[in-house]
């Protein structure tokens, strides 16, 4: 098979979450193990930080990637989903695994992938695993898919775990209260294995504190400590709860032998997109009109991009918005800005919301939208519309901003 049948056959296994939702849930990590015992356990043979949360650990682990990348290590990334091509999810200091790569792993396990009928996740999570054991990389960038207790990344032993927030997203799958998400992002902590949690929230904290006492792991709390937050190339403004983060990351791996510098750190995070081809974060995609995309998909994560879409717009906003069909949308229409014009769109995926029940929510709410049936014209409805100094946003999900990108 060339990549592109590869890619194909990859994606066409099992119901993967990314594009079907709840029936790809797997609420046990056995075919993760089968698969690392079978692979001789490739992630055993480099160093990793673990980073999950609600928002903001793809950022985090991009930032992290940077920073170690500026201080001379050779770092793997593992971040989900890819925007535009599969191969972003797995990198090594900032260049994407070859497609031949996945090609020959692919090929080499495909009879015991079809037996054990492992899904899309675990097979990738496997081929990140070996490839960053193969190619000897210095330290690892994992990133949780979804949860953290029973997430297949859920099986290394990093040398820290990193918690940005909680938040109420994929309330199917780990539970309708912070307090029962932060206990399922809480099964990522380790024994004797540090902790930074970015975000304090009432009803989460004690359930860190606890699960840190039984792991005897050290927590750190980095919105409690850090005051100074550093500047980044990435400027959406919730990218300062982030950076937080980050610095008091960054300094728990100093004190346990990392060599990183002030100069570096600083460099690092200046450095985002150079070093690590991140996109689709508060991405500016064009000026007269402004034109902006960010994959921010829940309440809080819009709460942010919208308070700094109305805060840097002055005239008038323009919206191209869609969303998958398990998102709650009576959380988060209050946030969108009333006075906005909307292009209501569907994005190309079986889990995208027809833009009929989207059209009903802004309907039932009296908020002034037409309705485009793609992304693309949508986009360009937007662009025909908007005055000069007006102002475009492209959001609501992560699948609407790929296909403009």
């Amino acid at each position: 098979m060339n990549y592109l049948k590869t890619v194909n056959w990859l994606f066409n296994q099992l119901p993967i979450y990314q594009s079907q939702g709840k029936s790809a849930y797997k609420k046990d990590l056995y075919n993760t193990l089968l698969l690392a015992d079978y692979l001789k356990n490739p992630e055993n043979n480099f160093k990793s930080i673990h980073v999950g949360g609600t928002n903001g650990k793809g950022s985090c682990s991009h930032m992290l990637a940077s920073v170690l990348q500026e201080a001379g290590y050779k770092v793997g990334l593992y971040t989900s989903p890819h925007l535009k091509d599969y191969r972003e999810r797995i990198k090594i200091n900032g260049k994407d695994i070859s497609k031949q790569f996945i090609m020959e792993f692919v090929k080499k396990h495909k009879a015991f992938f079809e037996e054990n009928s492992l899904s899309f996740f675990e097979m990738t999570v496997g081929l990140a695993f070996e490839y960053f054991a193969k190619e000897k990389v210095d330290i690892a960038i994992i990133e949780v898919g979804l949860g953290g207790r029973l997430d297949s990344t859920n099986i290394i032993i990093p040398e820290l775990s990193v918690i940005t927030n909680i938040g109420l997203d994929h309330v199917q799958f780990l539970g309708n209260t912070l307090s029962k998400i932060a206990f399922e992002k809480a099964g990522i902590i380790k024994q004797n294995i540090p902790v930074v949690i970015g975000e304090t929230h009432d009803e989460t904290e004690a359930i860190f504190h606890k699960k840190a006492k039984e792991q005897k792991s050290k927590i750190y709390f980095a919105d409690q400590i850090v005051n100074k937050v550093l500047d980044s190339d990435l400027k959406g403004s919730y990218q300062d709860n982030n950076i937080k983060t980050v610095m008091k990351s960054i300094e728990v791996l100093k004190a346990s032998g990392f060599n990183i510098s002030n100069k570096v750190l600083k460099s690092g995070l200046l450095n985002v997109v150079k070093n690590t081809n991140l996109i689709g974060r508060w991405q500016l995609l064009g000026e007269n009109p402004k034109i902006v995309c960010d994959t921010a998909h829940n309440k809080e994560g819009l709460t942010y991009t919208m308070r700094q879409l109305k805060d840097e717009c002055l005239a008038d906003i323009h919206i191209v918005f869609g969303v998958v069909s398990d998102k709650d949308l009576e959380k988060i229409i209050d946030i969108l800005p009333k006075s906005a014009k909307y292009y209501l769109c569907k994005p190309n995926v079986l889990r995208g919301l027809d833009t009929e029940k989207l059209a009903r929510v802004f309907e039932d709410n009296k908020y002034k939208y037409k309705v485009y049936n793609s992304v693309e014209k949508a986009y360009l409805a937007a662009k025909s519309n908007a005055n000069q100094k007006d102002c475009i946003y492209i959001g609501g999900s992560t699948f609407v901003v790929a296909e403009i990108l």
